[in-house]
């Protein structure tokens, strides 16, 4: 049993062609959070917007849904899908740590924390202060 589950959220630059979603994601953000998330050795998957949880090695098609531009039932309703896929999951960890935005952690956090310890690392940092954090942090404890 792995102690945490990450949750990384999707970004904007992609690939143009459908890869594998740990690849699909090209932005210097995503690509240090995988490489924390990774070097946990731990399971991890991706809010996307538009898949919903998406595990790592699913090959998937690129798009230009995000969250932002989502009406508040359409991301209420997304969070749903995302908490009935973590269900089965969150018998095998004791905490969950977001590194992803308020928006995508808006319905999934409060949900969450009466079921796991949640963990937030990055809540308050800019992109660039969350790059450093990553690169400062990149080894595991």
């Amino acid at each position: 049993m792995s102690d945490s589950l990450y949750l990384v959220s999707c970004v904007s630059t992609k690939r143009a062609s459908p890869s594998p979603a740990r690849d699909l994601y090209v932005s210097p953000l995503f690509v240090k959070a995988r490489a924390f998330v990774e070097a946990r050795n731990a399971p991890w998957f991706i809010l996307s917007a538009e898949y919903g949880l998406l595990d790592p090695n699913t090959v998937v098609a690129p798009y230009e849904r995000t969250l932002n531009r989502m009406r508040l039932a359409e991301r209420r309703a997304w969070a749903d899908g995302v908490l009935a896929a973590l269900g089965p999951r969150l018998r095998a960890v004791g905490t969950v740590v977001f590194l992803a935005g308020k928006r995508y952690r808006e319905f999934l956090e409060p949900a969450l924390s009466g079921r796991v310890r949640v963990e937030v690392p990055m809540a308050d940092l800019g992109i660039g202060k969350q790059l450093q954090w990553l690169t400062l942090n990149l080894e595991p404890r």
